[in-house]
This record gives structure tokens, C-alpha cells and sequence, in this order.
């Protein structure tokens, strides 16, 4: 029998490379130092089958299948899964990577805030990660992010040095603020009588791309993604509900316009008996603004020009609006409530705290939970239901709660007279971390609205239309809308750096930190489908943990 030559040997070495690369994936258990520490595939448990022990505590999460896979369905109102921490996923200063498939639900049925995917988080160190899918609403006028993605660590770090990013053009308030197809929005309002309100795209520092004036009113006052494209609604606001001269711009607005490119807008149509538009939302599917002064009005776009007008909450106007589970929420000006419409009518959730507060402003979704700030104590509430309103405390002594949004595992908040932004550190425990405008001579300064971008918190101010940002640890976001349907999502820890992936692609990465200012050893639980923002809303399958950064080609063979 002849023996086989250096030929046969070559094609039976590649033949058994093949074999180990299919058989055992990107886990790489032959390379020192690296493995699988967890591997939760939840096609019908929420077992471990990394070989770690690393099992989940079921709490409502159903298995079935979605859009023809085998997945965990999470209901984004109390489903999630419990693991208890053990050495194998004490991930301390090394690095990592989390590897997901996320299905994200249609149009039709988007009706929460999407939620985390997987986290590990002590709110009182503030240390810990979140991974998260982004959907902001409510944040006063605005839909600031829709359906982005985040990933971040932190270990008390960062909140002190915030960076001014200028003024766009004259604004004299950044009324409204959105992340869209990778890059951020301002709505300003410009009330000077030869003046517009403007929209302009962040271009880093301080420089503000002009994107067009959408009408000749004075404001931009809202900005919301609806059907992968970016729309606005303009006011002609009345600058002495701030203590502020009344702008000498005459034309009325109650418009809204839909972004076409460079300085370019398609006319939507007139909100009927509308001056200015008090908000945008879009809730299963559907586009609603409001009105924000009397008469009040509450619209849906029906498509071209055309929009119906629907019921408002016992004759109260319409402000912020938050979409949350399941439900669509409501502030308003003309009473210390909210509203929680029901199709063709509301339901009054009840006065927020004392007769003292008269108005309702910006929503917040915390911890699986309904945040609201008021106007004229200063204070924030959780919604424990209709009627139960929780004192989550006063910022400062401060008399207006403006916007609101959860960075990186906390909750922050804008302030009025004196435009300062605060931190929920403990139970009614408000920090304050910095003033952002410090104009002279004024009654109120805001700090009016807010969105997360380039894994930052970005605020914008009145009076002096100021755009500023900071950064709670290291973070790393994916500022474009996920599409309805299954994607990949992989968040990576390597060195000093963070890098996101999403359907294999390389899609953003932070800036530099130093590893050791970042310890993540913790003994809280690892929680999957919720988190510091919400319980998740939608389905979830082979969600992997390796202690080591994969590369890019093991993350885009995952990915397939």
C-alpha cells in the first residue's frame, strides 16, 4: 500500500480546520485566555450552554417563534431573565463581548420604549454596563431618538466638564433636538423680525450645518423620525412665557414639514386652528402632534396634507408625549396632570403631587418605570398608576423640570430659572452637576430639551441657544434607526476602547479611557431583556458573552 504523499496530508490538515471552525464557531477555545463564558441561545429555555453554569431564572419570558425563528419573547412590561453573577462573568478591567440576535417589532406594533438587551448596573456606584436599544419620547417637544442602539460602562466616572458646542445661527432657544441617519438635529427658534426658525446639523465643535428654514415663523419647536425620514413642526412661540421680549416675527406657524435634503422641506400640512405645534410622537405606527397654545388640538397625520383631529384630554392641551407600555402618555400646560389616550378617548392618570404644580412637562422611562417633571415645584414623579404618583424629590431649588433622559444607567434632568441639569443619585437624591447658561440679566434660563448622540448627552438652552454635551462614563451609539426585523448586535470591550457592531458591520467606536479607571466587578445580577431604561420589547436568541474581544471576522460569521 502506498503511503500518502505531502499533498493528501495538506488537503486532510484544511479538511479538519474546516471541521473545527464549523463545529466549534467564533469560540476560539483554543487560543489561551480566550472562551465562551455564556451562551444563552433561548430557542426554548434560558439555560447556559457555555459549560459555565451560568443559567437564567425565567420570569415571564415566553419561547416561540418570530419571523421564523426560535426566539425568547419579551413583552417590554415585566418579562425578563435573572443570572446570578459568578467568576465567569466577572469581567473586572478585562475585555469582552456580547453578541446578540435582536428582532425589533413592525411599525404597527411599536408601541414602548424597546428597553435593554443585557446588563450588569449598580445605580448607587455607578458602575456596570448597558446595552440597550434607544427610544426616546417625551422629552418636552420632541422624539429625540428612535430605535438607536447604546453601549456603555462606567465606574463613576465623567459628568463634571460638559462642552459647549456653540450657538446655531441666532437661536435664542434650541427648541428640539433628534438623532437621525447618523447625525443630530437642532430646531431653533431665531424671533428676530427678519428672522426663522431653523434646523441645522451638528458638524462637530462648534460648527452647525444650515439645513433650511422649513416656514417663516419664528421656531422650530419639534422634531420627531417617522417611516425612516425626519419631520418637523414649526410655532410662532411666544417668547414672554419665558420673560422675554415678544419676537417681532409676525407669521404664525402649526405646520409640519418633512426633511427632503440640504435646505430643502415638504409641506405636510396645517395642524386645523394651530399657531404651533406643541409636539411630535409617533405611536404604533402613526404620526401625532399637538398644539401647544389654545384652542387645544390633538392631530394624526393621515399622509400628503392631511391630518384628523382627535379628541383632546377634557379640554386641556396637549404638551409632552410619551409612548410607553403600550400606552400613549400626555403632560399638559393647563393642568398639574396626565393623560393616557385610549384611541378616541382619555383617561385623567390623576394631579401630579400637590395642587402647587399647574403644568406637567417632560417624560422619562427609568427603570421599567413612567418619570414626569412639573412646573412650580421643581420636582419629578413616577407613575405607580393611575392616580399614584411618586415624589422622586426636587432638583435644587429649581421651579421647572424640562427635559429628561437616562445616559449610561442614570437619569438627568433639565431645570428652570437656572438652566441646570441634575443627576437621580438616590431616592429623591437630585445632584447637581452643572449650569448651562449663565446669561445676565434674565428671569428664566432652561435647559429645554435633550438627546443622546455619539454616546453623549447633548442638552439645548434658552436664552442664549447653546448646545451642550457630556459623556457619564465611555459610551458607544449607533445613531441610525434599527429597521423592523432580526439584526445582529454585538457590543465589544477591547483595551481602551469600545466598539458596536451591528449586523456584522463595524458601526462606531468611543473614544480612548484608561482600562484600569474601569472596574466592572460587581455582585448584582446580570439581567437580560431589562435594565436601567425598560423591560425589552421584542424577541431575543443566541446572546453570547466572550471574555475577549473578538475581531471583526468572528463577529461577521456570527453575524451570518
Amino acid at each position: 500500500m502506498s503511503q500518502p504523499n505531502h499533498s493528501t496530508h495538506l488537503l486532510l490538515a484544511l479538511v479538519l480546520l474546516m471541521w473545527n471552525v464549523g463545529s466549534h464557531g467564533v469560540e476560539a477555545q483554543s487560543r489561551p485566555g480566550r472562551k465562551l463564558v455564556a451562551h444563552w441561545k433561548l430557542t426554548e429555555d434560558c439555560r447556559d450552554s457555555s459549560g459555565n453554569g451560568n443559567h437564567g431564572r425565567n420570569h415571564g419570558v415566553k419561547f416561540t417563534t418570530m419571523a421564523r425563528k426560535k426566539a425568547a419573547q419579551f413583552d417590554g412590561r415585566a418579562s425578563w431573565i435573572e443570572v446570578t453573577p459568578s467568576p465567569s462573568l466577572r469581567l473586572g478591567t478585562s475585555d469582552f463581548t456580547i453578541a446578540a440576535w435582536v428582532c425589533v417589532p413592525e411599525e404597527h406594533r411599536q408601541d414602548d420604549s424597546y428597553g435593554d438587551i443585557l446588563g450588569q448596573f449598580d445605580p448607587g456606584l455607578r458602575r456596570g454596563f448597558n446595552f440597550r436599544i434607544t427610544h426616546n419620547t417625551g422629552v418636552t417637544t420632541s422624539q429625540p431618538n428612535t430605535r438607536n442602539v447604546q453601549f456603555g460602562i462606567d465606574d463613576r466616572q465623567g459628568g463634571a466638564n460638559w462642552t459647549d458646542h456653540g450657538r446655531p445661527g441666532h437661536a435664542i432657544l434650541i427648541f428640539a433636538l433628534a438623532a437621525y441617519d447618523g447625525a443630530l438635529y437642532a430646531g431653533t427658534c431665531e424671533p428676530g423680525k427678519d428672522q426663522s426658525g431653523r434646523v441645522y446639523r451638528f458638524a462637530g465643535g462648534t460648527n452647525w450645518v444650515d439645513c433650511g428654514s422649513p416656514h417663516p415663523c419664528n421656531s422650530v419647536s419639534a422634531l420627531a423620525e417617522f417611516n425612516g425620514q425626519l419631520y418637523a413642526g414649526v410655532s410662532k412661540y411666544r417668547l414672554a412665557g419665558s420673560s422675554l421680549p415678544e419676537s417681532e416675527n409676525p407669521h404664525l406657524g402649526g405646520k409640519v414639514y418633512r426633511y427632503t435634503g440640504g435646505q430643502s422641506w415638504e409641506d405636510c400640512g396645517q395642524l386645523p386652528d394651530t399657531e404651533a405645534v406643541g409636539g411630535l410622537v409617533v405611536y404604533r405606527g402613526k404620526l401625532y402632534a399637538s398644539s401647544l397654545y389654545r384652542p387645544a388640538g390633538f392631530f394624526r397625520y393621515e399622509g400628503g396634507q392631511t391630518w384628523t383631529s382627535l379628541p383632546v384630554p377634557f379640554g386641556k392641551r396637549v404638551e409632552a408625549m410619551c409612548v410607553f407600555d403600550g400606552q400613549l402618555f400626555a403632560s399638559s400646560y393647563d393642568a398639574g396632570h396626565v393623560f393616557r389616550f385610549e384611541g378616541m378617548g382619555w383617561t385623567d392618570c390623576g394631579q401630579v403631587g400637590p395642587p402647587e404644580n399647574t403644568q406637567t412637562y417632560s417624560f422619562a422611562v427609568y427603570e421599567g418605570r413612567l418619570y414626569v417633571g412639573t412646573w412650580s415645584t421643581g420636582r419629578v414623579y413616577r407613575y405607580d398608576g393611575d392616580n399614584d404618583w411618586q415624589d422622586m424629590g426636587r432638583l435644587g431649588q429649581e421651579l421647572e423640570v424640562m427635559g429628561m433622559m437616562v445616559h449610561n444607567g442614570k437619569l438627568y434632568a433639565g431645570s428652570l430659572p437656572l438652566a441646570e441639569v441634575y443627576r437621580l443619585d438616590d431616592l429623591e437624591n437630585w445632584a447637581r452637576l452643572a449650569q448651562l447658561d449663565t446669561t445676565p440679566d434674565v428671569k428664566y434660563r432652561r435647559a429645554w430639551t435633550m438627546a443622546e448622540f455619539q454616546g453623549r448627552l447633548f442638552c439645548g438652552t434658552l436664552p442664549s441657544g447653546r448646545v451642550w454635551s457630556f459623556e457619564a462614563g465611555r459610551n458607544v451609539t449607533y445613531d441610525r434607526a434599527l429597521t423592523p426585523g432580526w439584526h445582529h448586535l454585538a457590543a465589544v470591550r477591547e483595551g481602551e476602547q469600545l466598539k458596536l457592531y451591528v449586523d456584522g458591520r463595524p458601526a462606531a467606536a468611543s473614544a480612548k479611557f484608561a482600562r484600569a479607571q474601569y472596574d466592572l466587578s460587581l455582585g448584582q445580577p446580570w439581567k437580560l431583556g431589562f435594565g436601567q431604561t425598560d423591560y425589552f420589547r421584542g424577541s431575543l436568541r443566541d446572546v453570547r458573552v466572550y471574555g475577549y474581544a473578538l475581531d471583526n471576522r468572528e463577529i461577521q460569521r456570527l453575524a451570518r
